[in-house]
């Protein structure tokens, strides 16, 4: 798979802080398997090594493995890349005769981390949410918008931030933050 850093796109580090105080990064390439099927739910965690969140907007980490709740019946499962194929056979193995997908995204989107203590500041700048820390805790997780991009976004830290954005929109996304 593709590195954010070495492709095409505008890579991180050659954006300019978007303040003082705030880091970018590329995410390292990893498996973003998206999970659907409400039934199977517990036997998906189970087989999966960390428990899928019942709690909207939550997410879950064991290891190196995180789900991220996106709906009551659909979690975003991340992974190391070389598990992807390990990780579907383990669920499917898990929930024979039980209706569910699993579905490699990992193609499709890149993961940006953004930290330090005007990281969300940086984000408000396309996200219309209250990011203080009592409004959006560390873990809490949800789809929204990054001025016209769907993001996914991450609170990993009290100052640092997880963003899941379709591969195609990162441009988009990255030059706004660096002129927020």
């Amino acid at each position: 798979m593709p590195d954010l850093t070495r492709s095409r796109l505008t890579p991180l580090s050659s954006l300019p802080p978007a303040v003082p105080g705030v880091s970018y990064s590329a995410a390292p390439a990893i498996a973003r398997l998206l999970y659907r099927g409400s039934d199977g739910a517990v036997a998906a965690g189970a087989a999966f090594g960390v428990a899928l969140p019942t709690q909207p907007c939550s997410s879950a980490i064991a290891g190196d493995r995180a789900t991220l709740w996106l709906g009551p019946d659909e979690w975003l499962l991340l992974a190391p890349e070389y598990e992807t194929l390990a990780v579907q056979q383990a669920i499917a193995a898990a929930l024979p005769g039980i209706a569910h997908a699993v579905v490699d995204i990992s193609h499709r989107q890149v993961g940006l981390r953004l930290d330090g203590p005007r990281a969300a500041a940086v984000l408000n700048a396309g996200v219309p949410l209250d990011l203080s820390l009592k409004a959006f805790p560390v873990g809490m997780v949800t789809r929204t918008i990054f001025e016209k991009a769907e993001i996914i976004l991450w609170r990993t830290g009290p100052v640092a931030f997880r963003v899941e954005v379709w591969r195609s929109f990162a441009p988009y996304v990255m030059a706004i933050m660096a002129v927020a």
